[in-house]
């Protein structure tokens, strides 16, 4: 036991490596914002596009979601960050980290989106035409209101899902959480920033998956 505790639980390692494991959570906060808000903004754009119906411009924004829906984030993240240069386009490991998680998280609340503005009765367009109103007049007033609610968990489901990505930041060099606990560990000889790290990463994110089933209760239809 006391072999366990000294390897994975080392307290004088751990306070050693406490500030930067600290700094690293501010630096995954600061990067999971960025990436929630331009990435459902985004999303929430694309989908308001699809709803105009113009065939060319869907078939875009439908070969978008679907590609950055299938490759995987990390992947995403390395054609930006070392792809790119060779084209004359380089970008900081936070920037590309932010870029790219926010396409991923755009591509998934493009569809979320969608599917709500889809969901809502045909007849609450009827009925906003019936009352005078335009296409975008009824769709911001009427139909994106509703839509939103439907989508509200989902969204907030998969943007808590994109928060934990950011751990892939570390392969850029970015100095989050997963990346200070690493280079702890490789300085010590010892895995116990690396239990630093988990011990930040649950501080961080078990609020947020409370906050998530907060709001699915929150905006469940009542059965």
């Amino acid at each position: 036991m006391s072999g366990l505790v000294d390897t994975f639980f080392n307290l004088a390692i751990m306070r050693q490596y406490l500030p930067k494991v600290i700094e690293g959570m501010g630096v995954t906060v600061v990067l999971a914002l960025a990436v929630v808000a331009s990435g459902l903004l985004l999303g929430t754009v694309l989908a308001l596009l699809r709803s105009l119906r113009l065939k060319p411009l869907n078939a875009l924004i439908v070969i978008f979601a679907d590609v950055f829906r299938a490759v995987p984030a990390l992947v995403i993240l390395i054609i930006i960050y070392f792809a790119l240069p060779t084209v004359g386009l380089r970008l900081s490991g936070f920037i590309s980290a932010w870029l790219g998680l926010s396409l991923v998280l755009a591509a998934f609340a493009e569809e979320i989106v969608w599917a709500g503005i889809l969901s809502v009765p045909r007849g609450q367009w009827e009925a906003a035409r019936a009352t005078g109103l335009d296409f975008s007049q009824g769709m911001r007033h009427v139909v994106l209101p509703q839509a939103l609610r439907l989508t509200v968990a989902p969204l907030t489901n998969r943007a808590i899902v994109i928060t934990k990505n950011t751990a892939l930041a570390s392969v850029l060099a970015v100095g989050e959480i997963l990346y200070q606990a690493q280079a702890g560990y490789s300085f010590s000889y010892n895995p116990s920033p690396l239990t630093l790290g988990a011990i930040a990463y649950l501080i961080l994110f078990i609020p947020l998956v409370w906050f998530g089933r907060w709001v699915e209760g929150r905006f469940a239809w009542k059965r």
